[in-house]
């Protein structure tokens, strides 16, 4: 039986159709696909550049922590230098207050003549040599001399053996210091040095740490005592 022209023509349209939609639907599908890889890939951008700000956010933080912990560090460094220095002016003007209560102690004849002896006996046994110099100060000279005698009988007393002991009326020590001596022996070579400030330096630093403890008080940082 033939077709008739009507029949091709609803055939053709019913083709059409069919075709129309398996497209629709393809499209559909395909915009549909499209919608969630752009959803999946806008989340997982979103999620990077959230890491990113995160991770941002997090070092400028670990920065801004780490740079107040030096300005920090630079200002408690800065106070504990001014604390040492003022301390150390504290001692300085101590050992000056020491130096100058020295010289008021050498303008006491009575007094410095004692010291003077104590001084110079003491040189001698610390030389235990047959002869020896004393240097004093230009201004001590007649003083040094005149207690020379009690010197040498204090030394025979104690170590029974003589001694040749002389101040010496050129060379002086030096004139700014609070009072004193030196003693000479082998031309010389040998030399002890007993003036009232050399004993001050010596006894500042033997009585620093303790000195340092009764002004300011005991550092629990330290952990050694001697």
């Amino acid at each position: 039986m033939a077709l008739t022209d009507y029949d091709i023509q609803r055939q053709i349209r019913h083709m059409i159709a069919f075709i129309d939609q398996e497209a629709s639907e393809k499209a559909e599908e395909i915009d549909s696909k499209a919608e969630e890889e752009y959803n999946i890939e806008k989340a997982r951008l979103m999620e990077d550049q959230r890491t990113k700000i995160s991770e941002t956010f997090q070092n400028k933080k670990n920065q801004n922590e780490l740079q107040r912990k030096i300005h920090n560090s630079h200002v408690q460094n800065a106070a504990r230098l001014r604390v040492l220095k003022a301390k150390e002016e504290h001692m300085k003007t101590l050992v000056e207050q020491a130096h100058q209560t020295l010289e008021r102690l050498a303008a006491d004849e009575g007094r410095y003549k004692q010291i003077l002896v104590g001084l110079i006996t003491q040189g001698m046994f610390q030389l235990m040599e047959d002869t020896v110099v004393v240097r004093c100060r230009n201004s001590d000279l007649g003083l040094v001399q005149s207690v020379l005698s009690e010197c040498i009988n204090n030394y025979k007393q104690l170590c029974e053996r003589n001694i040749n002991i002389a101040v010496d009326p050129e060379n002086f020590i030096n004139p700014k210091i609070a009072g004193g001596v030196e003693l000479l022996a082998q031309k010389g070579k040998i030399r002890v040095e007993n003036t009232l400030d050399s004993r001050l330096e010596m006894l500042g630093v033997q009585m620093v740490p303790e000195l340092r403890d009764i002004l300011f008080g005991i550092n629990a940082n330290r952990k050694f005592r001697d």
